[in-house]
């Protein structure tokens, strides 16, 4: 598979310093980190160019190679011979040579197996295995007041049904990811296991819409409450009835504010706000005595709502 363009996935230039490198890998690793809700794979391939592009001696290989791992650089390229004769026989300079043994790779780089074949065989190298995403459908209340839930999938590698237990806590939002480290899809070679990943997804409320930790509501009056005013009891979210003052005048789209009445902040003592959208139901079917009424209001007020 080809080498990606490590570049093109930092969003910097092959002629972009050190440092513009680091500043383009930390912006698109704070965006795409999982935990704050980016893309998993995303974040892998961001983290896979840095390792190279950061790194001084595999980006000049990268540079030269089109990949920044020595062990995949192609037998007949790169620098001399350490059996004599210079370019050609694919085992680096004396430099690289000793740099393998520093590191504790032997001689020739990598690790390697002297098995039957009268040869050296590389040994297969150790490949983490892959992250399992599931989804857990919540309801708007069971996300509101925390809960504990059971979720049952099935991983590749893995024998049987898995079943784990989620505490989503209280104010959970849309899109939270709860990581059982180790419980993905099985390593090869020795590598480490995957992640199991859950991610919450709150269903509707007939009522209530969340924004972080704010809930919001529609809030609708009639066309006497919104010009003289009223007190109005409205269901609040966490079961409790909340009265309201609606201001004499208010107008279509005015968003009234009950503090703290909204969702506990994950991790937090405090909560979020409940936000009233007020709409002012106008009347379509009016009785003889309610036209009177109006065309008298309209008679007593000289009232201009219009500019032109």
């Amino acid at each position: 598979m080809a080498t990606p363009d490590y570049y093109k996935t930092l969003g910097v230039s092959r002629n972009a310093s050190a440092d513009e490198i680091k500043k383009a890998y930390r912006k698109l690793a704070r965006k795409e980190h999982p935990d704050a809700g980016g893309d998993e794979e995303k974040f892998k391939q961001i983290n896979e160019a840095y390792e190279v592009l950061g790194d001084e001696k595999k980006r000049k290989l990268y540079d030269q190679y089109g990949t920044g791992d020595a062990n995949k650089i192609p037998h007949g390229w790169g620098g001399g011979n350490p059996f004599g004769g210079g370019a050609g026989a694919g085992f680096g300079s004396w430099a690289d040579i000793l740099e393998s043994i520093r590191r504790g790779e032997g001689a020739f780089g990598g690790s390697w197996d002297f098995g039957d074949f009268g040869g050296a065989q590389r040994a297969p190298r150790p490949m983490k295995g892959r992250d399992i995403n599931v989804t857990l459908k919540v309801t708007f209340d069971e996300a509101f007041a925390g809960c504990e839930k059971r979720v049952s999938v099935r991983v590749p590698g893995r024998e049987g049904t898995q079943t784990f237990t989620c505490k989503v806590p209280a104010g959970a939002v849309e899109g939270s990811r709860l990581r059982f480290r180790g419980q993905g899809e099985p390593g090869s070679n020795g590598g480490a296991a995957g992640d199991l990943l859950v991610t919450t997804h709150i269903e509707p409320h007939e009522l209530y819409t969340r924004d972080d930790a704010n809930v919001l509501m529609d809030l609708p009056v009639t066309f006497g409450e919104a010009a003289l005013g009223a007190s109005v009891d409205i269901p609040a979210p966490n079961g409790s009835k909340v009265r309201v003052k609606v201001p004499a005048g208010v107008q279509e789209g005015t968003v009234l504010k009950v503090r703290g009445a909204g969702a506990p902040r994950v991790q937090s003592a405090e909560s979020g706000d409940l936000l009233l959208t007020v709409h002012v139901k106008v009347p379509r079917d009016l009785n003889d005595e309610q036209r009177k009424a109006i065309e008298a209001y309209e008679s007593a007020t000289e009232e201009q709502v219009r500019t032109w």
